[in-house]
C-alpha cells in the first residue's frame, strides 16, 4: 500500500469514526432520545421532544466540545513536535549528541505518555482501562527499541498508535470532557487500548517482515 493510500485510510477512517461520535454524543444523557423521531418530519417541532434535546440542548454542546479539542489537539501536536525535536536539534548543531541523550529522549517520551494516561485517570477514567492502555502502549515501545538493538536499522513502521495521535486523542477527548463531562475519559482510555492493540500488532508485522 502506497503512503498516500494510507494516509487517506487512516484520515478516512478517524473522520468516520469522528463523524459517528458527533452524531452518537448528542443521544447520551439523563433523557433517553430516539434518533428515529429526532430525524422525523413528520412530527411537529412543538411536540418532537427528542428533536429540541438533540439540536438545542446536545448538540451545539458537542459540536463545541469536538471544535474545542480540535484547536488543543493541533496546538498540542505542534507543541509537542516542537519540544520533542528541539532538543534533539540543538543536541546536533552543538556538536554534543550522545547515545545517553537519545536514551533520555524516549524515557521523557514514555514519561509523557504514562502522563497522559494520568490526566485521563484523574478525569474519570478507569484505572483497569488505562493501565491496559499504558502496558499496551509500553510493550509497542519495548518491541521497537528490541527491534533497533537486534539490527533494525530503519525508521521502523509508522503505526496508527504514535505520539502525536497519542496527542491528539489525549487533548481532543479531555477537552470533550471538560465540556460534556462522563463519558468521554473512559471512551479516551479504551481508544488508547483500541489503537495500541492495532498499532503493536502493525508494528510487529513489520518488525517481522524487517529482521526474518
Amino acid at each position: 500500500m502506497s503512503l498516500r493510500r494510507r494516509l487517506l485510510t487512516v484520515v478516512g477512517g478517524f473522520g468516520a469514526v469522528a463523524l459517528l461520535v458527533l452524531i452518537w454524543a448528542p443521544t447520551v444523557g439523563s433523557t433517553s432520545i430516539d434518533l428515529a423521531r429526532v430525524f422525523d418530519t413528520s412530527i411537529p417541532w412543538a411536540d418532537n421532544v427528542d428533536a429540541q434535546i438533540f439540536f438545542v440542548a446536545r448538540l451545539p454542546r458537542v459540536l463545541a466540545g469536538a471544535l474545542i479539542g480540535a484547536t488543543l489537539a493541533a496546538a498540542g501536536v505542534v507543541l509537542s513536535g516542537l519540544l520533542d525535536n528541539v532538543d534533539g536539534a540543538v543536541a546536533v548543531l552543538t556538536g554534543r549528541a550522545t547515545a545517553w541523550g537519545q536514551v533520555l529522549d524516549s524515557v521523557a517520551d514514555r514519561v509523557g505518555d504514562l502522563v497522559f494516561l494520568g490526566l485521563l485517570l484523574a478525569a474519570g477514567a478507569p484505572l483497569p482501562v488505562c493501565a491496559a492502555a499504558g502496558a499496551v502502549t509500553l510493550l509497542q515501545e519495548y518491541l521497537r527499541a528490541r527491534a533497533a538493538a537486534s539490527g533494525m536499522t530503519e525508521v521502523g513502521v509508522v503505526t496508527v498508535w504514535e505520539r502525536p495521535t497519542r496527542v491528539i486523542v489525549t487533548a481532543a477527548f479531555l477537552a470533550s470532557a471538560a465540556a460534556l463531562g462522563s463519558p468521554w475519559p473512559t471512551l479516551a482510555a479504551w481508544v488508547w487500548v483500541g489503537l495500541g492493540v492495532v498499532g503493536l500488532g502493525q508494528l510487529a508485522v513489520g518488525v517481522r517482515r524487517r529482521l526474518g
